[in-house]
């Protein structure tokens, strides 16, 4: 039982050849690992630290260990451990220190050997096979040499990763990239890549692709690119911050996502307060739409993909789950939605949706165009024919979109530096 929600748990595992098994349980504010009884009645605490245990890898039973991801230190990153499945002793990282950043595995059943992929922000993955509980390097299988070569080409600075204290105690994690050529006497427009659910994190020491890739390229046009993650994200950092946005589903993200960029123009001289603008897609949709209609003197332009604008219009799995029933929290569905706040737009709002989305139906893009309409506000709108949420369908598809994505974003918000 819990006051918020209770989590699945999918990573069950029996012991003792049927007698005992494995629950993962956030009971004393931690996400830790118990073994449990069949009947129930014995419940033996695994892993005491104050961290989280992000999921179980593997289970020695011939040598009494668990290997399980967490991350005490730095909830942007992942690292493998193991311990006593006694509970005796320390918990023992394994991934090696001097490479800082992601690490997932693929363990064998008996727990010697593991596919490693070890990535971090700025660093494309590698793939290797290593025995455990040594984590040494048996073969490396995917360098990605050409790849990095390429990356290492590119004009660019190393991401910083920090935190920025919003008050009342809490601190939010933030990735941010700076152009190149950076000059801090000068004045950036910045955009916010958000997504801000119980269901995803952005800022991961971790390699992500494409997005990246994009993300450098408007740096080299003169944005600075940030990511928040505010309270109510899955990050390893306790019960209370995951589950404290219960029943109130975007209107807590949007008071910690403002708080931060409020704090970012304090402390940043060099951010310039009339040009900041934020993108997401899906749950990011519905923050960048939520940021703009709720803080029009704050953001400038938004461009939401694929947003949920009436969570009464999203699948009751996810939604009931966060929000509870929607007769038991009428003013939580109401004001944790877009919609709600249409009448509010006065900056620069781009909204984009596939018409054969299979997640987030088009109707949510369609109320919140209904209710801009009533308010006469302008804004613009592209619709993909029959593209699901991926909205990647169809031949050209990603990059008609990411370049509409670049041009309107430089047309409603100025790259490149300005003198203070």
């Amino acid at each position: 039982s819990d006051s918020a929600r209770v989590v699945v748990v999918d990573d069950l595992r029996w012991l003792n050849g049927g007698r005992d098994f494995t629950w993962i349980s956030e009971r004393d504010g931690w996400k830790h690992v118990y073994v449990v009884s069949r009947s129930g009645d014995v419940v033996r605490l695994v892993t005491n630290d104050k961290f989280d245990v992000v999921s179980i890898q593997s289970i020695d039973t011939d040598n009494g260990y668990i290997y399980f991801i967490a991350s005490p230190g730095n909830p942007t990153q992942r690292y493998l451990f193991r311990k006593r499945i006694d509970g005796m002793g320390i918990a023992e990282r394994l991934s090696p220190e001097d490479q800082p950043g992601t690490h997932t595995y693929q363990i064998s059943r008996d727990s010697k050997w593991a596919f490693h992929t070890f990535s971090s922000f700025d660093k494309p993955p590698v793939i290797e096979l290593i025995s455990l509980p040594d984590h040494n390097v048996e073969r490396i299988l995917v360098d990605n040499s050409e790849l990095n070569e390429k990356v290492n080409s590119l004009k660019r600075l190393q991401t910083e990763f920090f935190r920025i204290t919003i008050g009342e105690n809490v601190e939010l994690d933030m990735w941010m990239m700076k152009p190149y050529d950076f000059d801090p006497s000068k004045k950036y427009p910045i955009l916010f890549h958000v997504y801000g659910e119980p269901a995803g994190q952005t800022v991961l020491d971790r390699w992500s692709g494409s997005r990246y890739l994009w993300h450098l390229m408007l740096t080299q046009m003169g944005y600075i690119v940030a990511s928040v993650d505010n309270r109510g994200t899955p990050a390893p950092r306790g019960r209370d911050w995951r589950k404290c946005v219960y029943g109130q589903i975007g209107i807590l993200a949007s008071k910690d996502q403002a708080a931060a960029a409020k704090k970012i123009l304090i402390d940043m001289s060099f951010i310039d307060p009339e040009r900041i603008g934020i993108w997401g897609w899906s749950g990011g949709g519905s923050m960048s739409l939520n940021m703009i209609l709720r803080y029009p003197g704050l953001y400038h332009t938004a461009m939401s993909v694929a947003p949920v604008g009436n969570q009464r219009f999203y699948d009751t799995i996810y939604q009931e789950r966060y929000m509870g029933l929607p007769k038991d929290n009428t003013g939580g569905f109401r004001d944790g939605s877009p919609v709600t706040f249409a009448h509010q737009l006065e900056g620069n709002l781009l909204i984009v949706h596939g018409t054969g989305d299979d997640n987030v139906h088009y109707q949510n893009s369609e109320a919140v165009i209904n209710r801009l309409i009533e308010h006469n506000k302008y804004f613009t709108m592209m619709a993909y024919p029959n593209r699901t949420h991926s909205i990647r369908e169809g031949e050209n598809t990603t990059r008609h979109l990411y370049e509409l994505l670049t041009r309107y974003l430089t047309e409603n918000l100025v790259p490149g530096p300005v003198r203070k």
